[in-house]
Order: C-alpha cells, then sequence, then structure tokens
C-alpha cells in the first residue's frame, strides 16, 4: 500500500504516528505529545512534514504542536470543536470530512465520548484507523466529558469498519487493560491467549499498538457489551447496550 506508517512512542505512554504517502512524499503525523522524537523519527527518515493531524486537546496528545509546526512549517488540522482550546488551526474538521494526503483520502469521523469533539482519522483504502482515546487497544477511553451513551454510539461506528482495519490507538494501555477484560470474561479463551500475547510482547519490549479491528471485536470488551455471552457473564442479560457498556465502563474506572 502507497500508506506508510511508522510509530514513534512519546512521554511514558504514548504513541504518535508518521503517515508517508509514498507515491506524493506528502507525510502527515497523528498527535505530538512531544516534539523531539517526532523530529528525530523526520530526520532519520529524511521526511519533510507536510501535515499536523490532532484527534481531541488533551495535553499528552497537542504539548509538541507549536515546536513540531515552528520546526517543520506543517499545517494543522483538527475537530472544529476543539479549536478554542488548541493551538490555531489551519483546517478545522467536523464529521464526514475528508481531506487527501497525497493519493489517500482521509475520512473524519467523531467519536466524541472520552473527549467532546474527539476526531478519528480513517483511511478506507489503506485499511488505517488513527482512534487515540476513543477505540484502544483491549479498551476504550474514560469518558470524562461525553456521556457513556455517546461513548456506546462511537463504539458502534468501529463496529462498522472493516475487520481488517487496523488501529493505531494512542497509548500503551493494553497489559491494564486486558487484566480488567479478563474479570469480565475470564473464561474466554481469546482473552487468554491475547493476554499470554500481550505479555509476551512487553517482556520483551515490543509495542502491542498498533492492533486489529477483527482482535477487538473478539476480545474488547467495550466493542463486545451488545454480546449475549458477555451479557451473561456479569449478569446482565436482560439489560439494554447501551447500560451493559455504562456497566462495564464504570467497573474499569474503578478498576
Amino acid at each position: 500500500m502507497p500508506l506508510q506508517v511508522i510509530t514513534v512512542p512519546c512521554l511514558s505512554d504514548n504513541y504518535a504516528f508518521i503517515l508517508h504517502e509514498t507515491e506524493s512524499g506528502q507525510t502527515a503525523v497523528v498527535d505530538v505529545p512531544e516534539a523531539k522524537p517526532i523530529l528525530a523519527a523526520l530526520a532519520d527518515l529524511g521526511w519533510s512534514l507536510d501535515h499536523i493531524l490532532i484527534t481531541h486537546h488533551h495535553d499528552d496528545h497537542i504539548m509538541g504542536l507549536e515546536e513540531v509546526r515552528a520546526a517543520t512549517g506543517a499545517s494543522v488540522h483538527g475537530g472544529a470543536p476543539d479549536a478554542y482550546r488548541i493551538p490555531p488551526l489551519d483546517t478545522q474538521l467536523s464529521d464526514g470530512d475528508t481531506f487527501q494526503l497525497g493519493g489517500e483520502t482521509c475520512r473524519v469521523i467523531d467519536v466524541s465520548g472520552h473527549t467532546l469533539g474527539h476526531i478519528a482519522f480513517i483511511f478506507d483504502e489503506a485499511l488505517a484507523a488513527f482512534t487515540a482515546d476513543s477505540l484502544m487497544a483491549w479498551g476504550c477511553g474514560r469518558v470524562f466529558e461525553g456521556t457513556m451513551d455517546m461513548q456506546w454510539a462511537t463504539m458502534q461506528k468501529f463496529q462498522d469498519l472493516p475487520r481488517a482495519m487496523t488501529i493505531y490507538s494512542g497509548h500503551e494501555y493494553t497489559t491494564s487493560n486486558g487484566k480488567f477484560a479478563m474479570t469480565i470474561e475470564p473464561d474466554n479463551e481469546s482473552y487468554q491467549k491475547r493476554m499470554a500475547e500481550t505479555e509476551e510482547a512487553r517482556a520483551k519490549g515490543e509495542p502491542t499498538v498498533p492492533s486489529n479491528l477483527g482482535l477487538e471485536l473478539a476480545t474488547n470488551p467495550f466493542l463486545r457489551a451488545n454480546h449475549p455471552k458477555l451479557k451473561a457473564a456479569i449478569g446482565m442479560e436482560d439489560a439494554t447496550d447501551a447500560d451493559v457498556f455504562a456497566e462495564i465502563r464504570t467497573r474499569k474506572d474503578n478498576f
């Protein structure tokens, strides 16, 4: 595929992602937790940065923004609802908007819940979704500004994407997310297998991000709130999907 993605560890557990459209040579970065590792990666790769894509306003996703913009001259694109609380945007994006990275089309979807105005960047042809703190590897973001119903609606949007989609989320939280997931469906063999693989990868110092949507649909309890087996596992067989999601998210908050 013409879209090349480089994972850049930042801060203690954040990830930024450098996207390079190989035919045009255009390059973008999704989120800028800190400048130094991103600029170093660009220098090592020999790529100039054209665009900065911001998913949401939390400091650990924008702290390096001004330094990277000053160093590269890249244009900055982010959600219109966040425009008042992040550094100035060259382009304000809303749900359903699209833009081009060379020959690759990026589709913007609203994934509010973790924050209001959180957006995700979906490259349908490249099967790449940059979800930051909405859908995470084996988890989802805590609901800070939105509502539980809003976050469950966001999870349903991800359920509609192709199973082969690669999920690029914003943090290395997979081990702790997995330990929680095991409390929801401890007898689920897919969970057990993923936990073993996660622990093995982390023992080697390897990242567990990105992940695969098919894997998330099979093992992520926040995507499985509509599954009868999960509902039965927590004694909520007759509850609505949204209520089950809210119960799981509340348990995670207290885990």
